[in-house]
């Protein structure tokens, strides 16, 4: 190699070099911002539930003043109360024999799992107290009624939902139920699908609430549950069914809609069903339709929603539809 042959390679070799760091020295750069760029579009971290004294819950509650009680059910007392931050939550006091039955059961572990649960359309958990002989789960307070407050005990409420809010709160309903099943890991069963644990807040907006606490009642406890859960439901676990499943969510949000479509209450024994399965399959649909409205000059959403309540409750376990099935069908029902 002559002498300006060496000169031009050590040129482009010392070019080389130096692109080399340049190129290095950006990489560096954008390396170290990157991350400091990408926590600004990450979501906002859940925060599990917070757990409260019963000294700040019983002062919250007045000392669980009756006046203070906004609902009660299978599994206890609500209560309207208000933190000493001055937020406004729903307290549900678990009835002490369901305290005694779960004494050694790990209820602060599992609320806190189900508070990771976020979605505008469930309630969600926002902390908990424990004490001997008390269990307690604080939630966010939805400011109107249930489901079945307004459909059963409140005329008013019942023509307030017309057909087209039916028809939203039945799709908002399906889509907290598939966030439930869907959505979280590990996968959230409700355990107990029906009107009064359908909320609905100032904007018809369906809030699923009470979701995952069947573990609190035992599998024999049949109070307020029957009418709304499968027959599968009793079947002994050890056959391999049994208890609360996805499936029996499906049923139970299947007679939920058909609530929605008469006006009726669940009765015990399933009565509601097997009224208006046949009339649903013998298209007599004006025979089930609330005689509170008036019917709709455009009935197609209502027939589908009819179908959809069919599905969910004529078929067994293993051939029902998913709730993601179903509000993939609701979500898309309209109504004039």
């Amino acid at each position: 190699m002559n002498q300006i042959e060496r000169i031009t390679y050590d040129f482009f070799l010392g070019l080389l070099s130096i692109s080399l760091v340049v190129l290095g020295v950006v990489l560096f750069i954008f390396c170290r911002k990157k991350p400091v760029e990408s926590e600004e579009t990450l979501p906002p971290v859940k925060l599990c539930a917070s757990a409260y004294t019963l000294t700040d819950i019983d002062t919250a509650t007045d000392g669980f003043n009756n006046r203070r009680i906004i609902g009660q059910g299978r599994l206890g007392t609500v209560y309207a109360a208000v933190l000493s931050r001055g937020e406004l939550v729903a307290v549900k006091r678990i009835h002490p024999g369901l305290v005694l039955s779960n004494a050694g059961f790990g209820f602060s572990s599992v609320i806190k799992t189900l508070s990771l649960a976020h979605h505008p359309n469930i309630v969600p958990i926002l902390g908990f107290s424990q004490a001997p002989g008390e269990r307690i789960i604080v939630s966010e307070f939805v400011g109107m009624m249930s489901l079945d407050f307004c459909l059963h005990q409140n005329n008013d409420g019942a023509y307030l939902l017309d057909w087209s809010r039916r028809l939203k709160i039945a799709a908002g309903a399906a889509r907290g139920l598939e966030y439930l099943h869907e959505g979280m890991a590990p996968n959230i069963v409700h355990g107990c699908v029906k009107a009064s644990n359908v909320l609905i807040d100032d904007k018809f907006c369906a809030r699923v609430c009470d979701y995952g606490l069947s573990f609190l009642a035992p599998p024999q406890e049949k109070r307020r549950v029957v009418g709304y859960v499968d027959e599968e439901y009793w079947a002994s676990s050890g056959g391999g069914g049994g208890g609360a499943c996805k499936g029996s969510d499906v049923y139970g949000f299947g007679v939920v809609l058909l609530e929605l479509l008469s006006g009726r209450k669940s009765e015990e024994g399933g009565l509601l069903v097997k009224w208006s399965l046949p009339l649903i399959k013998e298209m007599r649909l004006r025979e089930i339709l609330d005689a509170r409205l008036a019917i709709p000059s455009d009935v197609k959403p209502l027939v589908r929603l009819a179908k959809v309540a069919l599905a969910c409750v004529a078929n067994s376990r293993k051939n029902r539809p998913s709730i993601v099935q179903v509000a993939t069908i609701l979500n898309n029902l309209e109504i004039d």
